[in-house]
């Protein structure tokens, strides 16, 4: 690290040029790339949060969020943790083209599900498969900036070939040992050096591995169905769920404009934007409506969490589910987040 490395400005947030300096497989089907800035620069986050990658692929702008999976504690540095999966556009091809020497837009960084914006005292990290990535930043920034920290970490995964950082938290748990490592594997394997289960999580499992765990505050990252399972079986065994908190990112639509063009009858309402107007029912959002017209616009996480789609309703009544990354003067201004919004009469919408 030379002189220029520690003048170099703070990234906090906005769009940013990184190029890819490193890549390296994590698992058979996950790689992990370290970006720097084109220009120096130091990067500012939250353990927990993620960007979005800003990309052209095939003559179409896409979008997409990933969580990122170094500390802020290591701040010269990000690094971006993808899974290949079945018909995964944009993963599959980052995974496939992305190398090192190459430079990428992204923007950033965002999410509520951090460890500065939740408070706790002790820590319970539920996770499955490629979801432990934001734990992993969170367990680095704790061991690195917080001595003492209580961490219980129960990751869960088909098999041990697809443990995800599996042997730097070995490391991160030996060293600190305020931090117990336990795993819960479907192929029944036995793991070296760290504690382990045979089957899917359970309460049963979770008690005998946590035995304090009502008392702890969780954070759960994972498949939809691993979440919703891990949240009812908190919820039974009478945890407080004031201190749950999961991370959660929608799927794009395959086809928006097919789903919202010609509904005829079926569309109570019209959506304004400009010149241009589309129908949509109650159950749409105003992301759909945007899309099918084919007007710009980011779409990232499509789940209310990541802001990237935020815009201005001029006139007219809407209902949102999310308003997680606005502000009380911006909500006060009708600014909402598309993805999460729908309709409930005409309305007038202006982008950017």
């Amino acid at each position: 690290m030379n002189q220029q490395d520690y003048q170099s400005p703070n990234w906090q947030a906005g769009e940013i040029r990184l190029v890819c300096v490193e890549r390296w497989q994590e698992t058979h089907d996950v790689t992990s790339f370290r970006f720097q800035g084109a220009q120096p620069v130091k990067f500012h986050f939250k353990p927990g949060q993620f960007i979005t990658f800003l990309l052209d692929i095939g003559g179409e702008r896409l979008a997409r969020s990933y969580t990122i999976s170094s500390s802020p504690s290591r701040p010269y540095s990000l690094v971006v943790t993808i899974k290949r999966i079945p018909g995964g556009r944009v993963s599959n091809y980052l995974v496939d083209n992305l190398q090192v020497g190459h430079s990428v837009n992204v923007s950033g960084p965002a999410g509520a599900f951090n460890l500065i914006d939740i408070a706790a005292d002790k820590y319970l990290f539920l996770s499955a498969g490629s979801g432990i990535t934001p734990m992993y930043s969170m367990s680095r920034w704790l061991t690195d900036t917080q001595v003492g920290s209580d961490i219980a970490f129960v990751h869960s995964a088909k098999a041990k070939e697809d443990l995800i950082f599996h042997d730097a938290l070995l490391k991160m748990a030996q060293r600190h040992p305020n931090m117990a490592l336990h795993y819960s594997l479907e192929s029944a394997e036995a793991l070296e050096a760290c504690s382990s289960f045979a089957g899917r999580l359970s309460l049963a499992m979770l008690a005998e591995a946590v035995p304090d765990f009502l008392e702890r505050t969780v954070f759960v990252c994972g498949p939809e169905p691993y979440m919703q399972a891990a949240k009812v079986m908190l919820e039974d065994a009478g945890f407080d769920m004031s201190r749950y908190h999961q991370e959660s990112f929608g799927a794009p639509t395959s086809s928006p404009t097919s789903q919202v063009e010609g509904l005829g009858d079926d569309a109570a309402f019209m959506l304004q934007i400009g010149d241009l107007s589309t129908p949509l029912n109650e159950a749409q959002t105003v992301l759909e409506g945007i899309e099918a017209k084919g007007l710009p616009i980011i779409a990232a996480c499509r789940s209310g969490v990541c802001g990237a789609c935020k815009c201005q309703v001029l006139s007219g009544e809407t209902e949102s589910s999310s308003e997680m990354t606005l502000t009380p003067a911006e909500v006060e201004q009708g600014f909402i987040l598309a993805c999460s919004t729908r309709i409930r009469s005409d309305v007038t919408l202006a982008l950017g």
